[in-house]
Protein backbone atom coordinates (compact mmCIF):
# COMPACT_ATOMS: atom_id res chain seq x y z
CA UNK A 1 0.00 0.00 0.00
CA UNK A 2 1.14 3.67 -0.94
CA UNK A 3 1.34 6.18 2.38
CA UNK A 4 1.15 9.56 1.20
CA UNK A 5 2.28 12.04 3.69
CA UNK A 6 1.39 15.57 3.46
CA UNK A 7 3.87 18.25 3.08
CA UNK A 8 2.93 20.31 6.02
CA UNK A 9 1.85 17.88 8.92
CA UNK A 10 2.74 17.82 12.92
CA UNK A 11 4.38 20.29 14.90
CA UNK A 12 3.77 24.39 13.83
CA UNK A 13 6.44 26.50 14.90
CA UNK A 14 4.42 28.04 17.64
CA UNK A 15 3.83 24.80 19.31
CA UNK A 16 7.53 23.42 18.77
CA UNK A 17 8.63 26.87 20.22
CA UNK A 18 6.35 26.62 23.14
CA UNK A 19 7.68 23.11 23.56
CA UNK A 20 11.39 24.14 23.64
CA UNK A 21 11.20 26.93 25.93
CA UNK A 22 9.69 24.57 28.83
CA UNK A 23 12.34 21.86 27.94
CA UNK A 24 14.99 24.44 28.25
CA UNK A 25 13.36 26.08 31.50
CA UNK A 26 13.49 22.49 32.72
CA UNK A 27 16.98 21.65 32.19
CA UNK A 28 18.48 25.33 32.85
CA UNK A 29 21.87 24.32 31.66
CA UNK A 30 22.80 24.11 35.37
CA UNK A 31 20.07 22.78 37.85
CA UNK A 32 16.95 20.44 36.86
CA UNK A 33 14.27 22.43 38.21
CA UNK A 34 10.34 21.84 37.45
CA UNK A 35 8.11 23.54 35.18
CA UNK A 36 3.96 24.05 35.42
CA UNK A 37 2.17 24.93 32.75
CA UNK A 38 -0.69 26.49 33.09
CA UNK A 39 -3.63 23.94 31.91
CA UNK A 40 -1.78 21.80 28.54
CA UNK A 41 1.13 23.35 27.10
CA UNK A 42 -0.09 22.15 23.84
CA UNK A 43 -3.02 19.71 22.84
CA UNK A 44 -1.09 16.22 22.96
CA UNK A 45 -1.71 14.00 25.90
CA UNK A 46 1.05 11.70 23.99
CA UNK A 47 3.88 14.61 24.26
CA UNK A 48 2.71 16.02 27.35
CA UNK A 49 3.41 13.16 29.25
CA UNK A 50 6.80 12.78 28.02
CA UNK A 51 7.45 16.16 28.94
CA UNK A 52 6.53 15.14 32.31
CA UNK A 53 9.13 12.97 32.56
CA UNK A 54 11.34 15.93 31.63
CA UNK A 55 10.42 18.05 34.59
CA UNK A 56 7.07 20.01 33.23
CA UNK A 57 3.89 19.54 34.77
CA UNK A 58 0.73 20.41 33.82
CA UNK A 59 -1.64 22.24 36.62
CA UNK A 60 -5.00 24.51 36.21
CA UNK A 61 -7.43 23.28 34.17
CA UNK A 62 -8.08 23.00 30.18
CA UNK A 63 -9.31 26.61 30.11
CA UNK A 64 -6.61 28.10 32.65
CA UNK A 65 -9.05 29.41 35.06
CA UNK A 66 -8.43 27.37 38.14
CA UNK A 67 -6.56 28.27 41.22
CA UNK A 68 -2.78 26.99 41.36
CA UNK A 69 -1.07 25.42 44.12
CA UNK A 70 2.21 24.93 44.51
CA UNK A 71 4.20 23.80 47.43
CA UNK A 72 6.30 26.75 48.63
CA UNK A 73 8.80 24.53 49.28
CA UNK A 74 9.29 23.91 45.55
CA UNK A 75 8.71 27.68 44.75
CA UNK A 76 12.34 28.13 44.30
CA UNK A 77 13.23 25.59 41.96
CA UNK A 78 9.77 25.66 39.84
CA UNK A 79 8.65 27.82 37.20
CA UNK A 80 5.64 29.01 35.61
CA UNK A 81 4.94 28.65 31.97
CA UNK A 82 1.82 30.34 29.89
CA UNK A 83 0.41 27.87 27.14
CA UNK A 84 0.65 28.26 23.69
CA UNK A 85 -3.19 28.96 23.35
CA UNK A 86 -2.23 32.16 25.59
CA UNK A 87 -4.03 33.58 28.26
CA UNK A 88 -6.50 36.78 29.24
CA UNK A 89 -5.07 39.67 31.14
CA UNK A 90 -6.54 38.69 34.51
CA UNK A 91 -4.84 34.70 34.21
CA UNK A 92 -1.70 36.80 33.42
CA UNK A 93 -2.01 39.15 36.50
CA UNK A 94 -3.02 36.15 38.90
CA UNK A 95 0.35 34.14 37.46
CA UNK A 96 2.59 36.64 38.14
CA UNK A 97 1.19 36.75 41.58
CA UNK A 98 2.40 33.18 42.30
CA UNK A 99 5.09 34.49 43.22
CA UNK A 100 7.33 31.89 40.62
CA UNK A 101 9.68 33.12 37.78
CA UNK A 102 6.75 33.83 35.29
CA UNK A 103 8.17 32.42 31.13
CA UNK A 104 5.17 33.49 28.33
CA UNK A 105 5.28 30.76 25.82
CA UNK A 106 1.81 32.53 23.66
CA UNK A 107 2.13 31.71 20.51
CA UNK A 108 3.65 34.75 18.68
CA UNK A 109 0.70 34.61 16.13
CA UNK A 110 -2.05 34.36 19.25
CA UNK A 111 0.25 37.05 20.83
CA UNK A 112 -0.73 39.55 17.25
CA UNK A 113 -4.14 38.33 17.14
CA UNK A 114 -4.37 39.87 21.48
CA UNK A 115 -2.76 43.17 20.68
CA UNK A 116 -5.30 43.78 17.78
CA UNK A 117 -8.22 42.89 20.02
CA UNK A 118 -7.00 45.21 22.84
CA UNK A 119 -5.76 48.57 20.72
CA UNK A 120 -9.06 48.48 18.75
CA UNK A 121 -11.14 47.95 21.84
CA UNK A 122 -9.17 50.82 23.73
CA UNK A 123 -10.62 52.99 20.66
CA UNK A 124 -14.08 51.39 21.61
CA UNK A 125 -15.05 49.63 18.63
CA UNK A 126 -16.76 46.34 19.32
CA UNK A 127 -14.57 43.13 19.07
CA UNK A 128 -16.08 40.09 16.87
CA UNK A 129 -13.81 36.87 17.33
CA UNK A 130 -14.87 34.14 14.83
CA UNK A 131 -14.18 30.86 16.73
CA UNK A 132 -15.23 28.37 19.33
CA UNK A 133 -16.10 29.80 22.52
CA UNK A 134 -15.52 26.97 24.45
CA UNK A 135 -11.73 27.02 23.12
CA UNK A 136 -8.73 28.17 25.56
CA UNK A 137 -7.25 30.57 22.90
CA UNK A 138 -10.78 32.59 22.83
CA UNK A 139 -11.00 32.56 26.32
CA UNK A 140 -7.46 34.39 26.35
CA UNK A 141 -8.77 36.68 23.54
CA UNK A 142 -11.82 37.72 25.21
CA UNK A 143 -9.64 39.28 27.87
CA UNK A 144 -8.51 41.69 25.71
CA UNK A 145 -11.65 42.61 24.71
CA UNK A 146 -12.59 45.08 27.89
CA UNK A 147 -16.24 43.40 27.80
CA UNK A 148 -16.65 44.69 24.05
CA UNK A 149 -15.94 40.80 23.22
CA UNK A 150 -18.77 38.84 21.02
CA UNK A 151 -17.92 35.33 19.33
CA UNK A 152 -19.87 33.65 16.48
CA UNK A 153 -19.10 30.68 15.15
CA UNK A 154 -21.47 30.76 12.19
CA UNK A 155 -24.17 32.43 10.33
CA UNK A 156 -26.77 32.38 13.06
CA UNK A 157 -24.68 33.56 15.25
CA UNK A 158 -23.85 36.28 13.35
CA UNK A 159 -27.30 37.09 12.87
CA UNK A 160 -27.96 37.02 16.85
CA UNK A 161 -25.72 40.23 17.19
CA UNK A 162 -26.92 42.93 18.77
CA UNK A 163 -26.68 45.82 16.36
CA UNK A 164 -23.20 48.19 16.74
CA UNK A 165 -23.60 51.88 16.82
CA UNK A 166 -20.15 52.36 16.59
CA UNK A 167 -17.14 50.67 14.71
CA UNK A 168 -16.90 47.51 14.39
CA UNK A 169 -13.42 44.89 14.33
CA UNK A 170 -13.31 41.08 13.34
CA UNK A 171 -10.56 38.67 13.41
CA UNK A 172 -10.61 34.97 13.58
CA UNK A 173 -9.07 32.48 16.58
CA UNK A 174 -6.00 30.97 14.83
CA UNK A 175 -7.03 27.60 13.63
CA UNK A 176 -10.47 27.70 12.24
CA UNK A 177 -11.25 27.00 8.57
CA UNK A 178 -10.48 30.31 5.61
CA UNK A 179 -13.55 29.71 3.90
CA UNK A 180 -15.73 29.83 6.59
CA UNK A 181 -13.90 33.11 7.89
CA UNK A 182 -14.49 34.66 4.31
CA UNK A 183 -18.29 33.90 3.95
CA UNK A 184 -18.42 35.57 7.59
CA UNK A 185 -16.96 38.47 6.37
CA UNK A 186 -18.59 39.38 3.65
CA UNK A 187 -21.63 39.73 5.86
CA UNK A 188 -20.26 41.95 8.26
CA UNK A 189 -18.93 44.17 5.13
CA UNK A 190 -22.37 44.25 4.23
CA UNK A 191 -23.57 45.75 8.07
CA UNK A 192 -20.53 46.78 8.29
CA UNK A 193 -18.90 48.76 5.32
CA UNK A 194 -16.18 50.54 7.14
CA UNK A 195 -15.61 47.49 9.30
CA UNK A 196 -12.23 46.58 10.00
CA UNK A 197 -11.13 42.91 9.40
CA UNK A 198 -7.82 40.90 9.76
CA UNK A 199 -6.95 37.75 8.51
CA UNK A 200 -5.74 36.31 11.91
CA UNK A 201 -5.62 32.57 10.77
CA UNK A 202 -2.02 31.47 11.43
CA UNK A 203 0.00 30.33 7.87
CA UNK A 204 0.48 26.83 9.27
CA UNK A 205 -3.45 26.46 9.50
CA UNK A 206 -3.55 27.17 6.28
CA UNK A 207 -0.86 25.24 4.79
CA UNK A 208 -2.14 22.10 6.62
CA UNK A 209 -5.81 22.45 5.00
CA UNK A 210 -4.24 23.10 1.52
CA UNK A 211 -2.04 20.20 2.26
CA UNK A 212 -5.30 17.86 2.43
CA UNK A 213 -6.50 18.66 -0.85
CA UNK A 214 -3.16 17.97 -1.82
CA UNK A 215 -3.12 14.14 -0.48
CA UNK A 216 -6.62 13.96 -2.56
CA UNK A 217 -5.22 15.25 -5.52
CA UNK A 218 -2.03 12.93 -5.48
CA UNK A 219 -4.82 9.82 -5.18
CA UNK A 220 -5.39 9.14 -1.54
CA UNK A 221 -8.32 6.67 -1.40
CA UNK A 222 -8.53 7.56 2.57
CA UNK A 223 -7.05 9.72 4.86
CA UNK A 224 -5.37 9.04 8.54
CA UNK A 225 -5.72 12.13 10.47
CA UNK A 226 -3.51 11.78 13.39
CA UNK A 227 -3.62 14.78 16.68
CA UNK A 228 -5.42 15.15 20.14
CA UNK A 229 -9.18 14.85 20.52
CA UNK A 230 -9.25 18.15 21.71
CA UNK A 231 -7.16 19.66 19.44
CA UNK A 232 -9.21 22.25 17.40
CA UNK A 233 -6.86 22.44 14.04
CA UNK A 234 -6.87 18.37 13.94
CA UNK A 235 -10.66 18.50 14.60
CA UNK A 236 -11.00 21.11 11.38
CA UNK A 237 -8.30 18.73 9.36
CA UNK A 238 -10.66 15.38 10.09
CA UNK A 239 -13.89 17.75 8.85
CA UNK A 240 -12.14 18.78 5.57
CA UNK A 241 -10.98 15.01 4.55
CA UNK A 242 -14.50 13.85 4.69
CA UNK A 243 -15.56 17.30 3.33
CA UNK A 244 -13.73 16.17 0.35
CA UNK A 245 -16.05 12.32 0.58
CA UNK A 246 -12.79 10.65 1.81
CA UNK A 247 -13.18 7.40 4.52
CA UNK A 248 -11.60 9.64 7.09
CA UNK A 249 -10.21 8.20 10.38
CA UNK A 250 -8.96 10.73 13.44
CA UNK A 251 -6.39 8.86 15.89
CA UNK A 252 -4.05 10.17 18.81
CA UNK A 253 -1.67 7.27 18.01
CA UNK A 254 -0.87 4.03 16.10
CA UNK A 255 -2.30 1.89 18.32
CA UNK A 256 -5.53 2.74 16.90
CA UNK A 257 -4.93 1.57 13.83
CA UNK A 258 -6.95 -1.15 12.19
CA UNK A 259 -4.87 -3.16 9.62
CA UNK A 260 -7.78 -4.68 8.15
CA UNK A 261 -9.40 -1.71 7.56
CA UNK A 262 -6.96 -0.40 5.55
CA UNK A 263 -5.92 -3.39 3.27
CA UNK A 264 -8.73 -2.56 1.23
CA UNK A 265 -7.26 0.68 0.03
CA UNK A 266 -4.01 0.81 -2.67
CA UNK A 267 -2.66 4.79 -0.92
CA UNK A 268 -3.47 6.23 1.87
CA UNK A 269 -2.77 9.71 2.57
CA UNK A 270 -2.02 10.85 6.59
CA UNK A 271 -1.74 14.34 7.93
CA UNK A 272 -1.47 15.59 11.59
CA UNK A 273 -2.55 18.35 13.28
CA UNK A 274 -0.23 20.87 14.63
CA UNK A 275 0.23 19.77 18.15
CA UNK A 276 1.10 16.25 16.94
CA UNK A 277 4.92 15.03 17.45
CA UNK A 278 6.62 13.61 14.76
CA UNK A 279 7.29 10.45 16.95
CA UNK A 280 3.73 9.84 17.00
CA UNK A 281 3.61 10.35 12.92
CA UNK A 282 6.44 8.22 11.91
CA UNK A 283 5.01 5.27 13.97
CA UNK A 284 1.88 5.52 12.29
CA UNK A 285 3.24 5.78 8.86
CA UNK A 286 5.68 2.87 9.73
CA UNK A 287 2.36 0.95 10.47
CA UNK A 288 0.75 1.80 7.55
CA UNK A 289 4.07 0.71 5.57
CA UNK A 290 4.01 -3.02 6.83
CA UNK A 291 0.01 -3.40 6.03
Amino acid sequence: MKVIRADSAGFCWGVERAINIARDLAADGTQERTVYTDGPLIHNSQMMERMKAEGVREVGDYYSKSKIKVDEGAKEDSVVVVRAHGISPDRRKYLKGLGLPFKDATCPDVGIIAGKIKSHALKGFDIIIFGDPKHPEVTGLLGYADGRGHVVQNMDDLDALPEFNGEVCMVSQSTMFSHEYKALVDQIFNRYPEAQIFDTICGATKERQSGVLALVEQGAEAIIVIGGRHSANTCKLVKLAESHGKPTFHIETAAELNAGIFSQFDAVGVTAGASTPEFIIEAVCKELHEV
